[in-house]
């Protein structure tokens, strides 16, 4: 079921294209338990720039992504991120990857049949948010992303 599901969501991804800002809501709302126990909640980090990525295990771009998200977010120090697990699967599992492919932020579970309310429930792997200092939606990404494109959301340029 879950190699369907990744197909299925890999396709969908592929055929849309790599940003889209059209339906983003204005200013989410977000706090969730990171699988070390913490709590993240996006209003504590106004001020700076924060990345919401979704993604999954199975999903090979978010692999490949994953490691450029912990870069930028390691070289700035105005940029937070979170990373949105979106997989129906134990935490043992999500636990097991990171440790094989370890990044700078937190990870957190999000319930497929129950994602945050404030943000669209993802049609691919991986969407990802990057939210103003002000707490708005600057930039939607779906599908990969790159250091690139972080610059050019967020007008850092080192």
């Amino acid at each position: 079921m879950k190699t369907l599901f990744a197909s299925l969501v890999l396709a969908f991804a592929a055929a849309v294209p790599a940003a889209a800002d059209d339906d983003a809501p204005a200013k989410p709302e977000l706090t969730i338990t990171t699988l070390d126990g913490k709590t993240f909640n996006l209003a504590e980090h106004k001020g700076n720039w924060v990345i919401l990525n979704f993604w999954a295990t199975w999903c090979s771009p978010c692999i490949k992504e994953l490691p450029e998200l912990s870069r930028f977010v390691t070289a700035h120090k105005n940029v937070r991120a979170i990373g949105l697990a979106y997989e129906d699967t134990e935490v043992a599992e999500i636990k097991a990857f990171l440790a094989e492919h370890p990044v700078s932020f937190p990870i957190a579970q999000v319930d497929t049949f129950d994602p945050p309310k404030s943000l669209e429930t993802p049609r691919g792997l991986p969407t990802t948010y990057i939210v103003a200092p002000d707490g708005s939606i600057a930039k939607k990404f779906m599908g990969p992303i790159d250091e690139t494109m972080l610059r050019d959301a967020t007008g850092i340029k080192d």
